[in-house]
């Protein structure tokens, strides 16, 4: 089943908890991680709580030049994800990491849908909870409405 691509972006230090349903984005589906997450900051090299209005500014979008947390010197300013396939049993996941829009690494992590765990899960722990994260949303949205009939 061929799956069109998406160019979205995530901040490499931010550590999404939680997708915000609250109807506050405009179009979440289109942003960089497929919805609005709650979570915190790890630029500083701590996991530190982050406000609301950096959340909204720069935890959920790349490319935060602005952001007075992120670190002079950096992997990366974004991580890309797009889906790349799905299969019966399996969905693949392109991810890029970028800096100063370049590619600097790029590669594909598979998720068992039936196991629920990646197959070749990503080293670096920031891209793993990212991909997860856009996995997450991914899956929200291709699930079935259900509606209560009355």
């Amino acid at each position: 089943m061929a799956v069109p691509q998406e160019n979205n972006l995530a901040c490499p230090f931010f550590v999404p908890r939680e997708i915000v349903n609250d109807g506050s984005w405009p179009h979440p589906s289109r942003l960089p991680l497929g919805a609005g997450w709650t979570g915190n900051c790890r630029a500083s090299g701590q996991e530190q709580p982050a406000s609301e209005e950096h959340i909204r500014e720069f935890c959920n979008l790349g490319y935060a030049t602005t952001c007075p947390h992120l670190p002079r010197h950096r992997d990366w300013d974004a991580v890309r994800f797009s889906v790349a396939r799905v299969t019966h049993g399996e969905l693949t996941i392109c991810f890029v990491c970028e800096l100063a829009h370049a590619p600097m690494e790029r590669g594909e992590l598979t998720f068992d849908l039936a196991g629920g765990a990646w197959l070749n899960p990503h080293p670096d722990p920031r891209v793993l909870t990212l991909a997860s994260c856009y996995l997450q949303s991914y899956r929200a949205r291709q699930a079935p409405v259900v509606s209560d009939i009355l």
